[in-house]
């Protein structure tokens, strides 16, 4: 099977299964490739993103670049606390004091960041051992069953994400859950990206960033909202024209507490259909664009900001801002802000969540 693979890809394959998983048995990986040369090395434990790497062209020479931070022993994998390429759940972000109401019924979450639940508690999907099938060369689907009662959540969850590889140079995550019992539900892909090479050697500031998005959302210290939503104009979080992420760079005390963007915008309601981007990212020689599309009404910038001491897969360690994540959401804290009715995160028996995240490299 690793015959017909990149060789940076069977290295990866033999590295990350070396070390034994929390079960005592190995990971399990996969790597899509498609015609391209664009390859996507997947992992079981977390549902984890592992790698992409990206045709492109040096020196008219065409090359691959490895653009998403990861590691590459398991237990390199456990150690690093930043989430890098998993599947977060139940639900990403954060939920204020790990407590929400829900139809009169108050529940108590998992508290792992600050007294508050993030990305689904002390023991979130990101470590659990999902089931991966695959179902073509370019597509694999991981499954899991999260107990009634997981992490103080109610209902027993089933959840499924599907990687799709396609031929234009685009990954794109299905996230589908079903419950017997009403609960909320935020699933997203924590990856970072650095398009300049993700080996730990440039940070992405200089990156060039755009966001189609006219309010984010202002935090406490601790992530957590403070209520409304702001306009994006007049500040440092105006990403609607492209600008690099270091021209308003700590500009105001919303990043300054922060140490960097760890923040939320709310997406215009035309790029919440994974038709139109909702945000790109490109380097400053302009040698790769990364553009993103989803059907969440909400985007994370995250830049990184506490990375320092995160192992790399190549020995070392990455430095803060080494990356940056966009991940695609509700907002944090919503099932405590029903005022922000295009942010629902409630899932009700006979309902599905359905939801697309794309991510397109150029």
């Amino acid at each position: 099977m690793l015959d017909n693979l990149p060789q940076h890809a069977i290295a990866l394959h033999q590295s990350m299964t070396t070390d034994m998983a929390a079960d005592g048995l190995p990971a399990k990986l996969i790597t899509l490739v498609n015609q391209q040369g664009m390859s996507v090395t997947l992992m079981d434990i977390g549902a984890t993103w592992l790698s992409c790497c990206v045709p492109i062209t040096v020196n008219q020479q065409p090359a691959l670049r490895e653009v998403l931070l990861g590691v590459s022993t398991l237990n390199n994998f456990y150690q690093q606390q930043a989430y890098l390429g998993a599947t977060v759940g139940r639900y990403a972000n954060r939920i204020a004091a790990g407590q929400f109401s829900l139809d009169g019924q108050n529940y108590q979450l998992s508290t792992n960041q600050n007294g508050n639940c993030l990305h689904g508690g002390d023991n979130g999907f990101n470590h659990r051992r999902w089931q991966m099938q695959q179902l073509n060369a370019t597509e694999v689907q991981f499954s899991l069953v999260s107990a009634d009662g997981d992490m103080g959540f109610p209902g027993n969850l089933r959840v499924v994400v599907t990687y799709t590889l396609l031929e234009t140079n685009e990954l794109t995550i299905r996230y589908s859950a079903e419950t017997d019992k009403p609960t909320v539900v935020n699933l997203t892909n924590h990856g970072y990206f650095n398009l300049l090479g993700a080996d730990g050697d440039n940070d992405c500031l200089s990156h060039q960033l755009t966001i189609n998005a006219d309010h984010y959302l202002p935090t406490d210290q601790y992530g957590i909202p403070l209520g409304n939503w702001n306009t994006v104009e007049a500040t440092s979080f105006d990403f609607r024209q492209p600008k690099m992420i270091n021209q308003d760079w700590l500009a105001d005390n919303d990043q300054q507490q922060a140490h960097g963007y760890d923040h939320s915008f709310i997406l215009r309601s035309d790029v919440r259909r994974a038709t139109t981007v909702c945000a790109t990212v490109t380097v400053a020689d302009d040698s790769l664009t990364m553009d993103v599309l989803t059907t969440k009404p909400a985007i994370q910038l995250y830049t990184g900001n506490f990375l320092a001491g995160c192992p790399n897969r190549v020995g070392g360690e990455y430095a803060n801002y080494s990356g940056l994540a966009l991940e695609t959401q509700f907002l944090p804290d919503s099932p405590n802000h029903p005022e922000w009715y295009d942010n629902n995160p409630v899932l009700r028996p006979n309902q599905h969540y359905h939801h697309l995240t794309s991510y397109r490299f150029r």
